[in-house]
Parts: structure tokens; sequence; C-alpha cells
């Protein structure tokens, strides 16, 4: 069964940066993911690499390879008011906006102190974790299996 697993721009961004890092890891390794973004996170990814100079069309073929997108209507503004109970910082607001429109069951984002972890598992059942102990979790959940 696939998990669907809603990717903050920054863990995306550090996966272009290093070759050998857990967001690496995570978005070209695991195949029983989908991984999603949104038209927002999009938008910002190609901002972003292109202010840090990295590769667009990089990017973009890791877009095209390995996400889903889905969209979202509202506008900024409304966003940020509609899901201010669960972000600390108002600029992440889009990231809880799209995670929920996926249908996402976990949130990845190097930002976790961002979201107010908790009431976004309590509300919506997505658990927010740093890539690298997405992985470990993971990795617990398939040595359970095999345990069992």
């Amino acid at each position: 069964m696939f998990k669907k697993v809603f990717i903050d721009s920054d863990v995306v961004i550090s996966s272009l940066i290093s070759s050998s890092g857990a967001a690496n890891l995570l978005l070209s390794s695991i195949t029983n993911l989908k991984l999603y973004i949104s038209n927002v996170s999009q938008k910002e990814l190609i901002e972003v690499a292109d202010r840090l100079g990295l590769d667009q069309t990089e990017l973009k073929n890791l877009l095209k390879r390995s996400f889903k997108k889905v969209y979202l209507k509202q506008q900024l503004k409304e966003i940020k008011v509609k899901y201010s109970e669960y972000i600390v910082d108002q600029d992440d607001a889009h990231i809880i906006a799209g995670a929920k429109k996926a249908k996402a069951n976990y949130l990845i984002s190097y930002n976790t102190k961002h979201f107010k972890i908790d009431k976004i598992k309590e509300d919506f059942n997505i658990m927010v974790m740093a890539p690298a102990n997405f992985l470990q979790y993971l990795r617990s959940i398939d040595l359970n299996k095999r345990l069992s």
C-alpha cells in the first residue's frame, strides 16, 4: 500500500543540493510512496532554485518524475487565515493546505518547528516529520512487518 507524503519545498531543495542526504534518499529511493507538492510549492521551488543558482532543468525533471501536484485554488491570503492555527510561520500555511488537499498521511519538512504538529495530527491525521525521522520510521515499520 502506498503512503501519501506531502513534501515541503526545503526538502526538495536539499535533495538538489546534496546527493547523499536524507532528502535525496527519500525522494529517489523509496518506492512505496506517493509524493505530493502543490502548485504554490512548485512556484516557490522555482523561485528558490533560481535564487540559489540551482539547475532549473534538474528541478523540473525531479518534479515531473517524482511528484504528483495538487492545485490550491484559494488566494494565499485566504490560505494563511484558514490554516493559521496550524502554523507558527505564516508563510507555511500553503504547506498544510497542500497536505490536506493531497489527503497526505505524512508531511515531511526540515522546518518541523514551524508547524503545530499535535494539532495537525489531531485535526487532519497527518504526521509531521523531518526526512531522517521519516526514513527511520519507515525502516521500523518494515522491520516490524518482517518480524511478524
